[in-house]
């Protein structure tokens, strides 16, 4: 997983009905673009994060998901 300032990561609901997590990645804290992300939670949170597999990320202005 590769990311930039600017992008959403975006975290699948764990079990059945679970929505989403969306977050605005604010800091990349490598040169390479791989985690760990700071990133600001929609629910206003803000956190260091170390996406799993269920996560994906969305480049800034775009609405398809980076592989």
């Amino acid at each position: 997983m590769q990311a930039h300032n600017g992008d959403t990561l975006i975290i699948e609901g764990k079990t059945v009905g679970q929505p989403a997590r969306r977050g605005t990645i604010v800091e990349v804290r490598t040169p390479n673009g791989t985690p760990p992300y700071w990133v600001r939670w929609d629910d206003g949170h803000e956190g260091l994060t170390y996406p799993g597999p269920d996560a994906h990320v969305l480049p800034a202005g775009t609405s398809t998901p980076l592989t």
